[in-house]
């Protein structure tokens, strides 16, 4: 038995931290987690969970407004804001709930506090001194506000505090940044009825996925009213009397001014690392974190630091909730002596836009980027029978294999379902499957699913 208070204790109650605890509770573990504000960490609190609850609303909203198409007509509708974001803090405290009764019932300590590594195994919270063999920070990241002269007005915002509005009325809203976050807020406020601009300074939106998803989605966008900038960085923000005026360049460079009453930095995240270790500890061990905040590990998920190891956004790599919960899985198991068993090298990407995006591997330019000769399939959506009925016609699913012997090497969705379609082809992917063994296999009719199918045979 250790001579510590705890065999692990972790930083950080968020996808990574608390599925870290589970699974070290269960290997036998006398386990404690630290959390400075709530058990679920962003992705519960200010990321995945409430921008699809928000999402869900104005999914079921925009059906409605245009159930007339489909023989449904709805008298007097309107969207209820102040409901819209009631009803996402209940799903957030039920869900919520579930995880401080799970840590309850294992028997894992849930220490509030902001907790900070003043020794190798040493990690003070609110004054107290707790010591473990083992301390893992799972601390996750933040939003990053770029510093565009003028995002220090009031109305500038970035995610979360957009989340903790609830859905609020924005009449005119801007969003600088075309990535995940931009576009799937695009679509909820759009959806719901305000007018949204989108302002991107790369080519592109969704610059990290494969082009034709990012062209259709811009075309999805416009469809809806939304207005989007590609190649248009932004100079600077000024306020206009109630109203902020975002200035942006062109692509033919010219100076556009757009007017809102909010706009939305969402440009990419930083690690959430200040304050974890002491400035003693940082001085004695300045390779700790880098340039940017995150913090160094190894292939095991350990720091230089004795007894330290860190997951999750904190590390960098790829920033996704179920990302940190895979490795803080393997990280236990590495610490206990077992293999690490979870399959990093395939990892999905979903993207909640209407219809959604899902991809998971290489894209076609990755793979010929690396030498590998590629075969393309496609299969258009507009084919597929239940996505015609739910009229999403505008979408695809391409599939990318090896040449040389048909192994799937990558999945790209744009249609119905994408997120949890590509959960199939995660599979597919992670066991090396070929094109024609996806193609025998029997997939129920009508679905969006037997795309999937319909690719794979072309």
């Amino acid at each position: 038995m250790s001579e510590y208070m705890y065999d692990l204790m972790i930083i950080g109650a968020g996808p990574g931290g608390y599925e870290a605890a589970f699974y070290a509770q269960e290997l036998g573990m006398k386990v404690a987690v630290a959390e400075k504000d709530r058990v679920g960490g962003t992705c519960l609190n200010r990321g995945c969970i409430p921008t699809k609850a928000l999402m869900h609303s104005s999914d079921v909203y925009r059906d409605a407004a245009h159930g007339a198409e489909i023989g449904v007509e709805v008298d007097g509708l309107h969207a209820n804001r102040r409901r819209i974001g009631e009803r996402k803090d209940e799903v957030l405290d039920t869900l919520r709930n579930g995880i401080s009764g799970l840590l309850k019932k294992k028997k894992i300590d849930l220490i509030e506090g902001e907790a900070t590594i003043t020794a190798p195994h040493i990690v003070m919270i609110n004054g107290t001194e707790y010591s473990a063999e083992n301390i893992m920070v799972a601390t996750g990241s933040k939003p990053f506000m770029p510093p565009i002269p003028g995002y220090d007005l009031p109305g500038v915002i970035d995610s979360t505090e957009l989340i903790d509005m609830g859905g609020e009325e924005i009449p005119e809203f801007v969003i600088i940044g075309g990535g995940v976050i931009g576009i799937e807020f695009a679509t909820i406020y759009a959806d719901l009825g305000d007018h949204v601009t989108v302002i991107e300074g790369l080519d592109r939106l969704l610059p990290v996925i494969d082009k034709e998803i990012g062209r259709s989605i811009k075309m999805t966008l416009e469809k809806k009213g939304v207005d989007v900038h590609v190649s248009s960085p932004v100079s600077r923000i000024e306020q206009e009397g109630d109203k902020l005026a975002v200035f942006l360049t062109n692509k033919k460079g010219e100076e556009i001014k757009v007017m809102a009453d909010k706009v939305l930095m969402c440009v990419g995240r930083r690690p959430n690392t200040d304050g974890v270790f002491s400035d003693e500890i940082l001085a004695q061990h300045p390779d700790l974190v880098d340039a940017k905040g995150f913090i160094k590990t190894d292939e095991k998920y350990h720091t230089e630091l004795e007894s330290v190891l860190a997951i999750g956004d904190c590390i960098g790599g790829v920033q996704l909730a179920h990302v940190a919960s895979a490795e803080g899985r393997n990280a236990v198991a590495l610490l206990n002596g077992c293999k690490a068993t979870i399959n990093m090298g395939t990892v999905p990407s979903c993207i909640y836009t209407d219809p959604e995006i899902a991809v998971v591997g290489l894209t076609a330019d990755e793979a010929k980027e690396a030498g590998i000769e590629v075969i393309t399939k496609k299969y258009p959506m507009s084919a597929n029978g239940k996505t015609v009925i739910a009229g999403l016609d505008r979408g695809f699913v391409k599939l990318v294999a090896r040449a040389d012997d048909h192994v799937i090497i990558g999945a790209h969705l744009l249609c119905g379902r994408a997120s949890d379609l590509i959960g199939e082809l995660s599979v597919a992917i992670g066991r090396g499957m070929m094109l024609e063994e996806v193609a025998n296999i029997i997939h129920p009719h009508p679905s969006f699913a037997e795309a999937i199918m319909e690719a794979a045979r072309l």
